[in-house]
Formats: structure tokens, C-alpha cells, sequence
């Protein structure tokens, strides 16, 4: 495990870096990018941190130390067919428009290659989107790294580009791959599979898979920078390594930290916390899938008849449609919120996920398992009942049941189907009985993984000074 250990050299004297940051036109990829800015500007560097003008006007609002340090570039998203006025983010649109966003995202290649000739940063740091930017940034000179804020795991499971063309069947991903020379359960299950082997695995309406973006990247990039710890995956990050023939290093959790304060004040806060305050501790489940996922019609309701028949208090944040384009309209069952009155709350707008989960009232989270939320629960001790919808919530999930982490609802293999006896049964074991205590106990032992500051600070020290250790070789001192 030493080549992925990047060893601390102080090197006070040295000049600050100017790094370049570019991610996913994703909120749950621009926030953990945003957490990696910040800290690195704490440490008096400088940064260019680069999205579209919506996206840049949403973000979180900056600590006033911390905003000199950190431009906020605005990239004009350029205009194509079958892509909403207006939409640039992923939750901006429907499951179905998202590949229009990256055939947007990837008109973005000029404004980009423009910055970096005008900018010429120390670093470029982008997301598995853009597999055209390595090649950019080589020609310009500008050294680059693929910041995954994907687990390690999950980049194995995709894996490089030597063995792109081994899986042709959807049976083929249900499976660990054969590279993988540890026993392992953590893979796609065929539900899941099935769900991005159109567009994610074989061809879409922007002609580039997923998967092809993501081995390009990790082809083409000098180095990886995985959001991830050797204390929870010590054995994924070595395997990148092992695959790649590259440095891998890891950048600890980036748990998201909140500075402007005003939230406190928000209406839905103080509702929100005076509800929370009434409960008992550690009693109530809370419910959210992020800010992309959304069930279907049937899985909305045995999601919701199970919370009814758990006995469980809950606090459900429902997002019930995906942008202004978004149709398929989904809706609680007839008499749903009048006969839970008294047992949980359903909250169909923002909802400060931070605070919620922090909250002592909180007893677990039923969640998707994207991997902010993972972060964000765990450093608030809270453990995990898992129902994934697409994407890599699936890896995360077996990484998580893998290491005794989260508990997954059962599921139908092959369709994906649940019961509300499951949700109802899964909920109470984790929050509620004896039997699954050891759920409650392995989240308390993950705050000092994923909410400890001393060890993030380590993680981004070495990172740091093996970027300024390549400038410097680049530079013959």
C-alpha cells in the first residue's frame, strides 16, 4: 500500500498553485469539487473553479476568507436540440434528457480549451464527463488528474481500457469482474445493470457511453485523484493502481461543510427542526434519494405504504418531478399523509439535508446510497437502509453491505421489485431492533472515517505536495 501513500514534504518556500477545476454538470458532483476548492484555498492556493453560469449562480455561497481564493468561472452552456432553456444541471432535467446535457457539456470543449491557453494553470482537474479534456491539456503542457468523486471500487468495477470490450452481455456486469483478484460481492445487480445498458454501457443520443468516457479518462489522465480513504477501501485503491499504472491518490471523504448561516433562518428550517424537536432520540427514519433520483410510481407507493406499516417516525423528502420537462407525475397514495399524521412529515421542496441528519431525533437513513449522502450521514453516526435507483448507487451499495456498512431492502434480482413488508421489516431492524445493532454500532465507528478534520487534513496535505513535488520536477528544480 506505500506507492499510494504520497509522503508530507513541507515545503513552505514554495510558490502557491493555481488549480483548474472542472466537474460534472451534477449538483452531487459540483459540491464535493466545490469542498475540494475550498480546502485547498485554506491552504492559500488559488482556484478555477469552472461550470456553466446557472450552475455557478447556485451554488453555496463561499466563506468571505475563502472567496478571493476562488474564481468562479461562468462557460456559456452552448444550446441543443431536446435540452430545456434553462437546463444545466442533471436535476434540472429527466433521466431520459441527460445525455442531451452532455452532448452540451461536451460543446463546451473550445470555451475550456480557451481558458486552460489563457489561465495555463498548475493543475487541471476534471470528472469522468469530458474523456476529450486529457488530450487538451496534454498538447497545452498542463499537467491533469481525474478527481472521481466515485469510490474506488466502483472505478475497478468499470475498469481500464485493456479490457473494454470483455463484457457484451447485461449478465456479464452482474458479476465481480474477473480482474478483481479478491473474493468480492461488489457489482451491479441485474436490475441495476439493465437500468444503464442503454446509454451508460452501449450507445446513447450523444454517441459516447458512460463507460467509454470513464476509460478514456482514466487512460488519458497523468495521475487519479479518487474521493475515497485507504481506511475504508485500501484494497479498490491498490487495485487502480495495479490496473492503471499510475499514481492513485486518495483525498479522504470531502464531507460537506456549511458556511452561510442563513439557513438557520429559513422557514422550512424552523418548521423542519421544531417537528424534529418533538421526537425522540434516534427514533426517526429520514428519507431522501438526492436531488436526481426519483421512483416510479409503483416503488413510490410500497415506499410509502412500508414507512406507514414500519410504525416508524419519518421525515420524507419526496422529489416528485425532475425539472420543468419532467411529465410522468408520481403521487402518494390516496389517504397516505392524513393517516401519518401523527407518525412523519412529507417535505416536497429544499430540505437542509446537513442539518436534518445531524439532528439527535435521527435514527437512520433510507437512502440511495449516492455517495454525498453516504458521506453526509456518516459523519453525523447515522446508519444506512439502502434502496439504489441507478447509476453507481448499485457499487456503493454492496461496497457498503460488503463491509457491514448499510443494509440493502431486498429486492427481486431480476426486476428490482420490492415489498412494503420489506421497507417496513428493513427500517425497523435497522433503527428499531436489537438484531440490528450492529448497523447502529458500525456507523458510530465511521464519524472518525468520514467527519474526522485531522485525517481529511492529511489526505489533502499529500495530495498537495505531490502536485507541487511534479511542478517542481517539471520545472528541472
Amino acid at each position: 500500500m506505500d506507492s499510494i501513500s504520497v509522503p508530507c514534504v513541507s515545503m513552505p518556500n514554495d510558490k502557491k498553485l493555481h488549480i483548474a477545476l472542472f466537474p460534472w454538470l451534477a449538483f452531487g458532483h459540483m459540491i464535493p469539487y466545490l469542498e475540494l476548492a475550498k480546502l485547498i484555498a485554506q491552504k492559500g492556493h488559488r482556484i478555477s473553479f469552472i461550470s456553466t453560469t446557472r450552475n455557478i449562480d447556485r451554488l453555496p455561497k463561499l466563506p468571505p476568507n475563502l472567496a478571493p481564493l476562488i474564481d468562479l468561472v461562468k462557460l456559456p452552456l452552448p444550446h441543443v436540440d431536446n435540452l430545456p432553456d434553462n437546463a444545466e444541471a442533471t436535476n434540472d432535467v429527466p433521466l431520459n434528457r441527460v445525455p442531451y446535457l452532455k452532448k452540451a457539456y461536451d460543446a463546451l470543449q473550445d470555451s475550456m480549451t480557451q481558458f486552460l491557453q489563457d489561465s495555463k494553470p498548475d493543475w487541471v482537474l476534471y470528472d469522468f464527463v469530458p474523456y476529450w479534456l486529457p488530450g487538451i491539456a496534454r498538447k497545452l503542457g498542463i499537467p491533469n488528474a481525474f478527481f472521481s468523486i466515485f469510490t474506488a471500487a466502483t472505478l475497478s468495477y468499470i475498469g481500464p481500457k485493456a479490457y473494454f470490450s470483455e463484457r457484451k452481455n447485461p449478465e456479464d456486469y452482474a458479476l465481480p469482474p474477473k480482474w478483481v483478484p479478491f473474493p468480492t460481492t461488489v457489482a451491479l445487480r441485474f436490475f441495476e445493470v439493465m437500468k444503464i445498458f442503454n446509454g451508460g454501457i452501449t450507445c446513447e443520443e450523444s454517441n459516447v457511453t458512460d463507460f467509454y468516457r470513464f476509460v478514456e479518462v482514466m487512460d488519458g489522465c497523468d495521475i487519479m485523484v479518487v474521493r475515497s480513504c485507504m481506511e475504508l477501501e485500501p484494497e479498490w485503491l491498490q487495485l487502480q493502481e495495479d490496473l492503471h499504472r499510475k499514481p492513485v491518490i486518495p483525498v479522504g471523504q470531502l464531507p460537506t461543510t456549511v458556511h452561510d448561516s442563513r439557513d438557520n433562518e429559513t422557514e422550512t428550517w424552523l418548521w423542519t427542526k421544531d417537528w424534529l424537536d418533538k421526537q425522540a432520540k434516534s427514533s426517526v427514519v429520514y428519507v431522501a434519494f438526492g436531488s436526481e433520483a426519483k421512483p416510479t410510481q409503483e416503488e413510490l407507493t410500497e415506499i410509502a405504504l412500508g414507512l406507514e406499516q414500519s410504525k416508524v417516525p419519518f421525515f420524507w423528502v419526496l422529489r416528485t418531478r425532475c425539472g420543468t420537462v419532467d411529465t410522468g407525475l408520481i403521487e402518494l397514495p390516496e389517504g397516505f399523509e392524513e393517516r401519518t399524521k401523527g407518525q412523519g412529515v412529507v417535505c416536497t421542496s429544499w430540505a437542509p439535508q446537513l442539518k436534518i441528519l445531524a439532528h439527535d431525533s435521527v435514527g437512520g437513513f433510507l437512502t440511495h446510497s449516492g455517495w454525498s449522502s453516504v458521506v453526509e450521514a456518516l459523519q453525523f453516526e447515522r446508519p444506512l437502509i439502502i434502496l439504489t435507483f441507478y447509476a453507481d448507487q448499485g457499487i456503493n451499495a454492496k461496497l457498503l453491505e460488503e463491509k457491514h456498512i448499510g443494509y440493502l431492502i431486498p429486492r427481486n434480482e431480476q426486476d428490482g421489485s420490492f415489498t412494503r413488508d420489506s421497507v417496513a421489516k428493513s427500517l425497523r431492524l435497522v433503527i428499531v431492533e436489537e438484531e440490528g445493532k450492529m448497523y447502529r454500532d458500525k456507523a458510530k465507528e465511521m464519524k472518525g472515517l468520514f467527519g474526522d478534520k485531522k485525517s481529511q487534513d492529511k489526505y489533502l496535505d499529500s495530495f498537495l505536495d505531490y502536485l507541487k513535488s511534479h511542478r517542481r520536477l517539471q520545472n528541472g528544480i
